[in-house]
């Protein structure tokens, strides 16, 4: 299948400072894509890029296998940075003029879109009296007109407070199941972790790595387990020749095998053939916060 996006080895500079070098990877289609990395990464210029708002110095970029053009530009609408939404207008004529100042659908969309981001009931209520969370769905809003198969979001929930966030994050995945793909740059592991399906991570404008999310978060399975007698449960686990790893305080033993290798019921069977009763088994998943610190230290 067509990437919806695929970059190819794009680089930037600005002077001596190098934005972005050789970054490429590839979309899929219906997925919610992360660019992820610390402030400073280049996740904004390479959004930037690809909307064509700046120029690369060297590589290029397909929208759906095709160069870009004004045609691919109006199935893709983009939230780079807050609109600049009067205060003193409502939900509706406040689309109304972004409508008419980017072309993009029609006055029959602005129904539709406010539907989408459960703004409807408040569709004439004054920009001034919403919260956070709701102005940055009108945002999100103004980016649907017109029903562009791809949202590209820059750092969505930024400056949002906890019930805003979780509102954003709700509002992506339901969009995701409505049939567009987005593409969302953060430097939020949490955020991320919870609604992407595949992720590019980005160190100094260089891709560290990128694939579906859960490749990415778990590069090896950890199995925790607990027994009333921890030193003999070590040993009992290093037979199976996996690194081991003793944590006193906690009453614990881990032991780390390769991705999708653990068997919970084989090693509970082992343990109980040698003798030792286990009281705690538990397969866990390496948070992407800790693969993130792996590949961006190294």
């Amino acid at each position: 299948m067509t990437p919806i996006l695929s970059t190819q080895n794009v680089t930037k500079s600005y002077g001596r400072i190098q934005a972005l070098n050789g970054v490429s990877f590839d979309v899929p289609e219906g997925s919610v894509f992360g660019i992820l990395g610390p402030n400073g990464s280049g996740k904004t210029t390479l959004l930037s890029i690809i909307l064509d708002v700046l120029r690369a110095n060297n590589g290029n970029f397909l929208w759906f296998g095709q160069p870009g053009s004004p045609e691919q530009r109006k199935k893709i609408g983009s939230l780079l940075e807050t609109p600049n939404f009067y205060h003193y207008l409502s939900a509706v004529n406040n689309l109304k003029v972004t409508q008419s100042i980017s072309g993009r659908g029609s006055a029959a969309d602005i129904d539709s879109v406010l539907k989408k981001v459960n703004l409807y009931e408040r569709r004439n209520s004054r920009f001034s009296t919403y919260s956070l969370g709701m102005k940055q769905r009108l945002a999100i809003a103004a980016a649907l007109l017109g029903s562009p198969r791809v949202l590209v979001l820059d750092e969505p929930t930024n400056g949002l407070d906890p019930v805003g966030i979780a509102e954003i994050r709700e509002l992506i995945v339901e969009l995701k199941n409505a049939g567009h793909t987005i593409i969302m740059a953060s430097h939020l592991l949490d955020e991320v972790e919870k609604v992407c399906t595949h992720v590019a991570i980005l160190k100094t404008g260089k891709l560290i790595t990128t694939g579906p999310v859960q490749d990415v978060l778990q590069d090896e399975d950890v199995v925790e387990l607990s027994a009333a007698d921890i030193n003999a449960l070590a040993n009992v686990l290093q037979q199976l020749g996996h690194r081991t790893n003793i944590d006193t305080a906690a009453s614990t033993v881990q032991i780390t095998l390769p991705v999708g290798t653990a068997r919970l019921e084989d090693i509970n069977r082992l343990c109980f053939e040698k003798g030792v009763v286990l009281n705690h088994l538990l397969l866990k998943k390496k948070r992407l916060e800790a693969r993130f610190f792996e590949l961006t230290n190294n």
